[in-house]
């Protein structure tokens, strides 16, 4: 086979380096088909900070009968809130986080998700969990103006994940629950090595980490990052 002539920039990345050098081969062999419908989308890293989710019952108990979250802020995935509402939560030995943000919409579970050192400041011992997989996890007591309301379980350290779309997953060669890494460049460069994919419709791509792992890698809008299946 004689060489292929590729265009690339020195600072393009590995998985986009990937990307064009499989689809010049493909289109070398007149295999049209099997290239990739489109490239990833961009790729947004966001520091999530301590916050919960509720059910409408929960939201209930706090706030009043019938009372609805009202969005403060939208979230960089479309349809998805800071709302301004905010709970006091009740730990161990009854030390509290206050002003703690609910996320909306309501959700079908109760769920709190907290960094390494808040969870120190309260005196819990909490697992590293995907959302939603709270099972044989500790609970807490959250505090709103109209009551109060316990949770059985719920309290979690949230796994680092990545958001995407199902073209983009096609795009890295991944499948949801499958592991990436992600490399965070600047003055502090770190990888993250257990980056879980969650793959859904209508979904921008977006990773998620805690406001400890931020600070760990100094992490800031123009910080250079890049996914690596």
């Amino acid at each position: 086979m004689s060489p292929i002539p590729i265009s690339i920039q020195s600072n393009t990345s590995r998985s986009v380096v990937e990307n064009l050098v499989r689809e010049s081969v493909y289109r070398h062999l007149g295999l049209e088909a099997l290239q990739r419908a489109r490239p990833a989308s961009p790729l947004v890293v966001n520091v999530s900070a301590r916050h919960c989710h509720l059910t409408q019952e929960a939201v209930a108990a706090l706030f009043g009968h019938g009372h609805q979250l009202t969005p403060m802020s939208w979230l960089y995935q479309d349809g998805y809130f800071a709302a301004e509402e905010t709970v006091t939560l009740v730990g161990p030995r009854s030390r509290v986080i206050s002003n703690l943000r609910i996320l909306g919409p309501c959700r079908p579970l109760n769920q709190v998700e907290l960094a390494f050192t808040d969870a120190i400041a309260l005196g819990f011992k909490i697992p590293v969990r995907l959302s939603g997989n709270i099972e044989s996890t500790p609970g807490c007591m959250l505090m709103g103006p109209n009551g109060f309301f316990e949770m059985e379980e719920g309290v979690i350290r949230a796994a680092p994940h990545v958001h995407m779309s199902p073209g983009d997953a096609e795009f890295y060669g991944v499948g949801e629950g499958e592991i990436m890494k992600l490399h965070v460049g600047g003055p502090v460069g770190v990888i993250f090595d257990k980056i879980i994919v969650r793959i859904g419709e209508k979904i921008k791509m977006e990773v998620h980490i805690d406001t400890d792992e931020g600070n760990a890698c100094d992490l800031r809008p123009d910080t250079p990052c890049e996914l690596i299946k």
